[in-house]
């Protein structure tokens, strides 16, 4: 049987299974958990631009994969990355719940289409970094940057395999563009169940802007690389940042990458413990 919800038809089992899960305060709590992983995961990526800044290489990959091994490396490292897999993990499953149900109704809110298929694509990349977090753990993670160059080498051997990678660079540029908007419109107070102060907004569009233009950035060299036939290029953002601190004035703008980044770390922390859920 099936029952018609604001975006359609769907079985009721899995409405029921969707709705019974977000009305769950243990649930939400662990989905907050994941916000704040995110945020320590983004901190670090900062500190490790930063040391691109000032002291060189290092410092491990200026990307998730590095910030994880950062984080792995610590005292009680492994224990902190099943946490953060956790929360990851019962955060994809809300956004699931979101895509399923379709996200709690805003003023204005007329597209909840595009509203399902963001909350899809958002459980997708959280449930992807609870996975790499897991194998991180029990020691076997691998460098983001060494396995994007190593797939891209295999599909830039055909032409469907460089359609592909066109298509997955336009698709990481369109995201950072995105990011850009959210943080320049201010749009990202939407998300918050409270007002956001002067000092809110001021992290938040940081935050969203330097991350939109790092990913736009990864997303072009992606597409330069397929062009080029260069792998080494295609491997997302430490590719991205690397390339930032070989331009003309590149410490200065690898300090204010590192500074955007963290300041979209802090922003996630104020949404484990504000977000609409």
């Amino acid at each position: 049987m099936a029952i018609q919800t604001p975006g359609g038809s769907m079985p009721r089992s899995l409405h029921g299974a969707a709705d019974r899960a977000t009305d769950s305060n243990a649930f939400e709590k662990l989905a907050r958990v994941g916000f704040a992983a995110s945020g320590v995961l983004h901190l670090l990526v900062g500190y490790i631009i930063a040391r691109l800044a000032f002291v060189g290489g290092g410092g491990g990959n200026a990307d998730q994969s590095g910030a994880l091994a950062t984080l792995g490396s610590q005292t009680g490292g492994a224990i902190m990355l099943w946490v953060a897999a956790a929360g990851l993990v019962a955060l994809g499953l809300w956004y699931v719940a979101e895509a399923v149900m379709g996200a709690k109704p805003r003023d204005g809110d007329d597209k909840p289409g595009w509203k399902r298929a963001k909350a899809l694509g958002l459980a997708v990349v959280n449930f992807a970094i609870a996975f790499s977090a897991a194998r991180f753990a029990m020691g076997s993670g691998q460098s983001n940057a060494q396995q994007n160059a190593g797939l891209s080498a295999q599909l830039m051997q055909s032409t469907w395999g460089k359609v592909l990678l066109v298509a997955v660079g336009i698709g990481v540029a369109a995201v950072g563009a995105y990011h850009v908007y959210k943080g320049a419109s201010e749009k990202f107070l939407d998300e918050l169940r409270v007002s956001g102060g002067k000092a809110v907004t001021a992290i938040g569009v940081t935050g969203y802007v330097a991350k939109g233009i790092v990913l736009a950035g990864a997303g072009l060299l992606v597409i330069l690389a397929t062009v080029q036939a260069d792998p080494s290029k295609a491997t997302g953002l430490d590719s991205a940042v690397k390339t930032l601190g070989q331009a003309p004035f590149g410490k200065f703008l690898l300090i204010a990458a590192a500074a955007g980044i963290a300041a979209f770390g802090l922003y996630s922390f104020i949404r484990s413990k504000y977000s609409r859920m």
